[in-house]
């Protein structure tokens, strides 16, 4: 990974010592990166979409910086040891910015926090660069619930790089009842090996849910799709199954998969993944506990690679088909939602995954989490029903995407 830092150093100081004087952070630094130092008069030899940041070596340089602010990349990220007066231009020079109405962040503590920081911003960096281009497939259409979660795919497209692909239900019943039970009868075996228990669903059953993940799955090839959502209840009167399989396996083979026809739900799960390289768990609020600080969140699907084991279920709202209770290893998680038409807002939150429950009265995947966050964002300032955890903290990281992006923070 190759880092620029476009370099502001005084005049009283020889550009040739630049090195010497903040040696221990770059000789950390290029634990990560090939780093590259760049003068600011030299700052139009760097490559086009290249990783560059400002580096503030010294005092003495906030007029400089402010009169050549154009060659930074926005939002502004400028990083600081401290040596040589260089902490307090970087306030005088981040005090201008601000004045004139520009994002920007210091990058400045201790070395080991400071190349962390360059660590995750350089992972926003790369997803930026990662999502244009990706393909998300819409098969069927979202459920007519789900009323403020909708995309313009055209605003998305400008702002993202990412297009939603429209695939008439109707491929996928075709395709369905092509495909014959000794097509899948081997992979269905195998999956149920894997279950601890079977609790519902019989073996026709397993079969028919089979068969729509084969199904499913030669869409995504067909189409080069990088991630789907798919209209589950549509399937459940013409073809007798549910689409929670079909969706728990193709996260298990890393390509995110969504209900419902979740359009926001779907492309924060293709961020999630792109991030961080997790398979996220799409999940409705069920109950709150504002004493506690907790929620459950609840689904009738997950990608088993996320559970420590998992139980063979019927779909909770229809009593049909396959669906999954995961069972998740307590520790620390990762909630998300991206929103609005052209997903622009965002809410993220740390917290504790503390039980799997079993309440009779909720999907079959169960998680209480006691967030970091207050739960009152969820009855106050909420972004819409579905939101995706992840497993372990990737707050920091989702942040530096979400600001690299001119996201609004929801809290």
């Amino acid at each position: 990974m190759n880092l620029y830092l476009i370099t502001f150093q005084s005049a009283l100081n020889k550009i040739e010592s630049v090195y010497d004087c903040h040696k221990d952070l770059f000789m950390e630094i290029e634990k990560f990166f090939t780093l590259h130092l760049v003068p600011y008069t030299e700052a139009a030899n760097i490559p086009a979409n290249a990783y560059r940041m400002a580096f503030i070596a010294s005092g003495g340089v906030e007029r400089i910086v402010t009169q050549h602010f154009e060659l930074l990349p926005y939002p502004i990220h400028l990083l600081t040891d401290g040596q040589h007066n260089s902490l307090a231009a970087t306030l005088e020079i981040a005090t201008w910015l601000r004045s004139k109405g520009m994002k920007m962040h210091i990058i400045h503590g201790t070395i080991p926090n400071m190349v962390k920081q360059l660590v995750d911003h350089h992972k926003a960096f790369a997803a930026q660069r990662e999502v244009k281009g990706k393909r998300i497939g819409v098969i069927g259409y979202p459920s007519p619930w789900l009323v403020a979660s909708n995309v313009d795919y055209l605003l998305a497209k400008r702002r993202w790089g990412v297009e939603f692909i429209d695939i008439p239900i109707e491929e996928i019943y075709c395709l369905f009842y092509q495909i014959e039970d000794d097509d899948i009868g081997y992979e269905a075996s195998i999956f149920a090996n894997r279950a601890i228990a079977c609790r519902e669903g019989s073996p026709e059953d397993l079969l028919k849910a089979m068969r729509l993940y084969r199904a499913v799955r030669i869409i995504c090839e067909k189409k080069k799709l990088d991630a789907v959502t798919l209209s589950c209840f549509s399937l459940i009167e013409k073809l007798g199954t549910t689409g929670c399989l079909a969706l728990s396996l193709l996260n298990d083979e890393g390509i995110p998969a969504g209900c419902e026809g979740d359009l926001q739900a779907i492309f924060t799960m293709l961020i999630a993944k792109t991030l961080t390289g997790q398979s996220g768990f799409m999940g409705n609020p069920a109950f709150i506990n504002d004493n506690r600080n907790e929620v459950v969140i609840t689904h009738c699907t997950i990608a088993t690679q996320m559970t420590d084991r998992f139980i063979i279920r019927n779909h909770f709202e229809t009593e049909t088909g396959i669906a999954i209770q995961g069972i998740l290893h307590p520790g620390g998680i990762t909630m998300m939602k991206c929103a609005g038409e052209c997903l622009d807002e965002y809410f993220v939150s740390t917290g504790q995954l503390t039980e799997n429950t079993n309440y009779i009265n909720a999907c079959r995947t169960q998680v209480r989490i006691k967030l970091d966050k207050s739960v009152d964002y969820f009855t106050r300032n909420p972004l819409g029903n579905h939101h995706i955890v992840l497993m372990g903290d990737h707050e920091k990281v989702i942040h530096e995407f979400m600001q690299l992006n001119s996201c609004k923070l929801v809290e």
